[in-house]
């Protein structure tokens, strides 16, 4: 029998076997890289070549079976400082008093009253000096008002003094306008409209400072009397200030007494020196003042 060789094949059948051969090697190449790529992605870890993901700003929680990601430092005082922010665990709102009633709590510290010192226009308060008797004729009534927004009542002066509308105070009594004089002299009362102190004469000072923007541009307190009354302060003093060029002043007093349940109340009174015969009117209107 005779044999077949290779070499008695033609070189177009030698090609076509050679071809599909190669073909088939590169194939097999082909399978075996898919599956160490697709091997290699569901490993910890793993991940497709080529891309790079952006970080992000806080690391993701690890999920099964994938390495926890490294922390950076600051995470831990983030979290905690979330942790903290609950009411229940803040030192903060642990070591603040319990509200009051109506909500208002004495300021901290005496850092409003140094601020009200360093203003010119009000001086270091005096020694403490009572009220002495102003000029005038007393004047006597058994009416009252009665505040109950501030929880205090207070004389009702007859003519020439009426009561007007008592916005922005609780209450309002005033006497008649003097031409050519602006400032009207008024008795009025109200809760402290000013941030309240721990003790009741730093609220006063503070009260009487306030007082100057119902009295004319570039008012001055000049004291008279700084002394401690019942559950409370009074302070009176000269508000000196210029009408046309000539210097003018009131008499002015205010008293500030603590409220059973509520923020203090406040009485405030202030006659210009054109009215300085009802100045003894101040006497009888500080010590008119009762709690309700």
């Amino acid at each position: 029998m005779r044999r077949s060789r290779i070499g008695d094949l033609p070189m177009r059948v030698i090609y076509r076997i050679l071809a599909v051969g190669v073909a088939l090697v590169l194939a097999a190449v082909a399978a075996v890289v898919g599956f160490v790529s697709s091997g290699s992605s569901d490993q910890p870890g793993g991940g497709k070549t080529g891309q790079i993901a952006a970080p992000s700003a806080a690391p993701p929680s690890p999920g099964p079976g994938s390495p926890e990601p490294s922390t950076p430092v600051s995470a831990p005082a983030s979290a905690s400082a979330s942790e903290q922010a609950s009411p229940s665990e803040s030192p903060a709102e642990t070591a603040a008093p319990s509200p009051s009633p109506e909500g208002w709590e004495p300021a901290p510290d005496r850092s409003a009253v140094i601020a009200a010192l360093a203003d010119p226009r009000v001086p270091e308060l005096p020694r403490d000096k009572r009220l002495g008797r102003l000029p005038g004729k007393a004047y006597k009534s058994k009416r009252r008002i009665e505040d109950d927004r501030s929880g205090v009542s207070l004389i009702r002066f007859g003519k020439p003094w009426k009561v007007f509308g008592a916005s922005p105070f609780s209450t309002k009594q005033v006497l008649p306008k003097v031409k050519g004089i602006a400032h009207r002299a008024m008795l009025v009362s109200c809760p402290v409209p000013i941030l309240v102190q721990r003790k009741a004469k730093d609220t006063a000072l503070l009260a009487a400072r306030w007082t100057l923007n119902h009295h004319p541009k570039g008012s001055r307190i000049a004291w008279v009397a700084s002394q401690p009354i019942k559950d409370g302060w009074l302070l009176a003093y000269r508000v000196k200030y210029k009408i046309k060029s000539k210097t003018r002043s009131s008499m002015a007093a205010l008293a500030v007494v603590e409220a059973p349940g509520a923020k203090p109340a406040m009485l405030f009174v202030t006659i210009p020196d054109t009215q300085s015969k009802r100045w003894r009117d101040i006497n009888t209107a500080v010590s008119s003042l009762r709690l309700e």
